[in-house]
């Protein structure tokens, strides 16, 4: 896995989760027990299939028990109007750069090619940023093979948060998450480049990661971790700016809450494994962690 894989994991995969635990054969969900109060953690993906309709009901019984549920940003909240308005300023290029001015000469025909193949012009996407151009081809090619965020698992959450009338809070602003999109840009050929080379074999790829994650195959989401994560240069810029940063950033604000309530806490599931991860962390803080 690349950068392409570490970029769309936040927002289509955010795949998942830590440890070898096999006799599992679902999606993993944490306690996390101090001084007798229990919070959870879940890992989430961000789209699905029409299988993956419906939340596992120790996770209902688990969102129940909740006094409140944590999100990364609770999207619920926010119309499609709202969330164009607050997420453009981002996305659109500065400067008077384009997206051609932004990729290289080879990269900039390789995306002219693939939008005209799909009767595109791909001067639409020209004040784009590269990231915001490669979700959206990603987008396009999952809903190609009957996926969609209709049945992400983080909206399946805060669906039933809203029908239930349990309290929703949030990690981050939507602005931070875009920010932290444009914070990568210097990276946008590689990107770019590896976006092509795993749409060559999306279907495979994607079907593959999501099936580990509904059979709870903790060692091969771990294994993807680490391909994803390796020692070059932007996967180490990526995973801190991404992953690394954020986690950190969550610990300090969740830690001095778990104990005293009774919490859900519903995150991207590439954040709970590894040494930087929630899990770990959590672990750290001296907390009980325990899979149910």
């Amino acid at each position: 896995m690349n950068l392409t894989q570490r970029i769309s994991s936040y927002f289509i995969l955010s795949l998942l989760l830590c440890l070898s635990f096999a006799s599992h054969s679902e999606p993993g969900l944490w306690q996390i027990e101090k001084n007798g109060v229990k919070s959870y953690l879940f890992g989430t993906v961000h789209v699905g299939d029409a299988t993956m309709k419906g939340l596992p009901k120790k996770v209902t019984d688990a969102l129940d028990a909740s006094d409140q549920v944590i999100v990364e940003v609770d999207v619920s909240a926010i119309s499609p109007m709202e969330m164009q308005r607050r997420s453009m300023p981002f996305m659109m290029l500065k400067n008077g750069n384009t997206l051609q001015s932004e990729l290289s000469e080879q990269n900039y025909k390789k995306l002219q090619q693939y939008f005209s193949n799909k009767s595109i012009d791909i001067a639409m996407f020209n004040n784009l940023a590269p990231w915001a151009v490669m979700v959206t081809m990603l987008q396009m090619e999952f809903q190609n093979i009957g996926f969609s965020d209709q049945y992400g698992i983080d909206k399946q959450v805060l669906a039933y948060t809203k029908a239930n009338n349990i309290p929703v809070g949030e990690l981050e602003t939507l602005e931070y998450q875009m920010e932290m999109f444009n914070n990568l840009s210097l990276l946008s050929n590689e990107m770019i480049e590896e976006t092509f080379e795993q749409l060559a074999d999306v279907e495979t790829y994607f079907i593959t990661l999501v099936n580990a994650w509904k059979n709870g195959d903790m060692a091969t989401l771990t294994k993807y971790y680490n391909e994803s994560f390796d020692d070059s240069n932007y996967g180490e810029i990526s995973e801190q700016v991404m992953l690394i940063e954020r986690n950190n950033n969550w610990i300090k604000e969740l830690t001095p809450r778990i104990g005293k309530e009774k919490l859900f806490i519903a995150v991207g599931a590439l954040h709970l494994p590894e040494q930087h991860g929630l899990l770990k962390q959590f672990k750290d803080q001296g907390f009980t962690v325990t899979r149910l």
